[in-house]
């Protein structure tokens, strides 16, 4: 089927695209590829499409479909959007993603290279023509081109040449790609996510939240726009979230079961009605969470997967639960996130903690009771806080403690609550111990970026300490307010105030943070401590590998972030721990990464990992990240491959 033919169906509604696919994540050199490869006429690939009937096909967008029977593309998605974007001007109806992929492409009629406008080299220079005005007029537009090409003087006899350049590139849209179906009445759904998911296993599979959402858009088409609103509107907050997470609160709503296998049975109006209780409970949740624990933002939110339990809880209560219940479950939450309870079969945890809230003996003590006997004791211990970087489970812990246990900032005194006003208000980690005096003096790099090394301060005196030693600031802090120190659970010896004495301080420090996390939980049972007795569960202390190895080292990969951000790009996070997404282990410090891609959900997690050993970048390799060992190569990739710019 010739491409422009192809094209044509997508206006007309005889071809979509299925509800189950995801969006559009190509880049602009995927993009510039496949034009490259059209232009030099080169194999770019087929098609594959499920032809049924348009009548109840779960298809995506806003698009009507045609009467009858319609094509749905199961592989092809990337391509076919690129190919519609550049051609007609503007993406598809089905469109879910970034446009600026394909937008700007241009085309060098001498040195017949594709590349994404830039003014600075492309302005003056007539033989950079756009590529979407050329395809998307046709021969009028090529008649256009030569109309002004013959006007210059300095081309002269090359325009014959260029007419046929022209033409070449003109001819793209009348290359035929294979279109093989997938056809047959007994193609359900199912059976087709299933090929697609075969076609698609070098790629991310449809998970079973996909494949959920599809059946519920069958009945519902504007249940992923919907759902999407609800994600950005937490976003807004400083959450984030995914479809799939949504779906579970739903799905627990609807059906009190973690598993997707019984939400597809339920009617349009249930899901709708389902939806708008689970929005409710959710933001009924964080904003305990948020107010109560001091748990604000996407970086500090442990144990996001305790939520479609919360949500169930809240949906069998008749009115909002005591503030004895509320401190209770708000203690499970705590808990649950502490010890990684949802860490590793996700859903049979949720689904086990589900049922200990069904039948006569259900409810919160039930929950609590599964979760001692799942984990031991649930006091915590010094050598909890033995974790190092931002990674680090007890990091969030942390955090909580500085919202609840009324810590105070070293430059003003006051408590570090919430929505603190003010620009430079903003709470930033503190390193206590400044990290280039500890690298100045060996230490390594997991006892620099200890977590026992973290506080948390305003912008403005983070600023203001800089890098100066806590021998030197403390006694003034001290002086101007008295308590604001001990309110961060710093040790009143002053003798562990000096950088020889640093590993005595870690060690005290954590001792004072234990005490003070068994103080703010014990606080959330109002005197029923019996979950806090007994002997605490076993200590296990891994150091992961990785991290920033040296000052100079920070300070090369600060300039990088400074740099990413010139580029209107995200900043990648400066020691960024990975951990294991099945059991929670943490395996490894990457020096700076992006987990979200340097274009987030555009392109695959990024790391820049320099002088590393081979352990970690194996890590790296394994979780799939596309990782650079200089700084060098980063840069060359964001230039190349995220901004499409062309090398001089």
């Amino acid at each position: 089927m010739k491409i422009s033919t192809i094209l044509d169906h997508i206006d007309s509604g005889h071809m979509a695209l299925p509800e189950f696919q995801r969006g559009y994540v190509w880049n602009r050199d995927q993009v510039r590829g496949l034009f490259e490869s059209l232009y030099k006429r080169h194999p770019v690939g087929g098609l594959l499409v499920w032809v049924t009937e348009s009548k109840g096909a779960p298809k995506r967008g806003d698009g009507p479909l045609a009467a009858g029977v319609v094509k749905l593309l199961l592989d092809g998605q990337q391509r076919i959007t690129s190919l519609y974007g550049v051609v007609r001007g503007k993406p598809p109806k089905f469109f879910d993603g970034n446009a600026q992929a394909f937008t700007g492409l241009q085309f060098h009629l001498e040195s017949e290279t594709f590349a994404f406008y830039q003014p600075v080299t492309m302005k003056d220079d007539p033989l950079w023509i756009d590529v979407t005005e050329l395809l998307s007029k046709g021969q009028a537009g090529h008649e256009a081109l030569l109309e002004n090409l013959a006007q210059n003087a300095a081309i002269g006899m090359k325009a014959v040449k260029y007419s046929s350049r022209l033409s070449r590139l003109l001819g793209v849209t009348d290359i035929d790609l294979h279109n093989e179906e997938v056809t047959g009445a007994d193609k359900s759904i199912d059976v087709v996510v299933d090929i697609f998911n075969r076609v698609n296993s070098g790629g991310t599979k449809l998970s079973k939240g996909d494949l959920a959402l599809a059946k519920i858009c069958a009945d519902w088409p504007d249940a992923r726009h919907v759902m999407k609103a609800k994600l950005k509107k937490w976003e807004g907050h400083g959450y984030s979230f995914s479809l799939d997470w949504l779906l579970r609160s739903v799905n627990t709503v609807l059906t009190g079961e973690a598993k997707f296998h019984h939400l597809h049975n339920a009617s349009a109006d249930e899901v709708q009605e389902a939806v708008k209780k689970a929005e409710k409970h959710i933001d009924y949740s964080l904003n305990m969470i948020s107010s109560r624990l001091g748990l604000d933002h996407d970086q500090v939110f442990f144990g996001r997967f305790a939520i479609p339990v919360m949500v169930r809880y809240l949906d069998k209560q008749k009115e909002p639960p005591s503030a004895k219940d509320r401190d209770k479950l708000l203690f499970w939450f705590a808990q649950a996130g502490m010890w990684g309870r949802f860490s590793g079969s996700t859903e049979s945890y949720i689904d086990k903690d589900l049922e200990g809230l069904e039948g006569a003996d259900g409810g919160l003590d039930k929950l609590l009771d599964q979760l001692r006997l799942w984990h031991g004791g649930l006091g915590v211990e010094p050598g909890h806080f033995h974790g190092w970087s931002l990674g680090a489970r007890f990091y969030p812990v942390l955090y909580l403690l500085t919202r609840m246990g009324g810590a105070r900032d070293w430059g003003t005194g006051l408590e570090l609550k919430a929505n603190l006003l003010g620009k430079l208000s903003r709470l930033q980690v503190h390193h206590i111990f400044p990290k280039a005096q500890l690298y100045k003096k060996n230490y390594k790099r997991s006892e620099v970026n200890a977590v026992a090394n973290f506080c948390f301060l305003t912008q403005d005196t983070n600023l203001d300490i800089s890098d100066k030693l806590p021998e030197k600031y403390f006694p003034l802090i001290e002086q101007k307010y008295p308590g604001a120190l001990a309110s961060q659970w710093i040790p009143t010896d002053t003798k562990l105030w000096k950088i020889e004495n640093y590993r005595d301080f870690l060690e005290e420090r954590k001792k004072l943070l234990a005490a003070e996390v068994n103080k703010q939980l014990a606080g959330l049972l109002h005197g029923d401590t019996r979950w806090l007795e007994g002997p605490p569960a076993p200590v296990t202390v891994a150091t992961p590998q990785g991290g920033i190895s040296s000052a100079e080292e920070e300070e090369e990969l600060e300039a990088l972030n400074e740099w990413v951000k010139k580029r209107e790009l995200p900043p990648g996070t400066m020691s960024y721990g990975y951990s294991d997404p099945l059991s929670g282990e943490q395996k490894a410090v990457f020096d700076l990464a992006w987990p979200s891609g340097v274009q987030e959900e555009l392109s695959q997690p990024v790391a820049v990992l320099l002088n590393e050993e081979p352990e970690v970048i194996a890590v790296a390799n394994a979780a799939g990240y596309r990782f650079f060992t200089s700084v060098k190569d980063f840069k060359r990739y964001v230039k190349k491959e995220i901004l499409a710019e062309v090398e001089a």
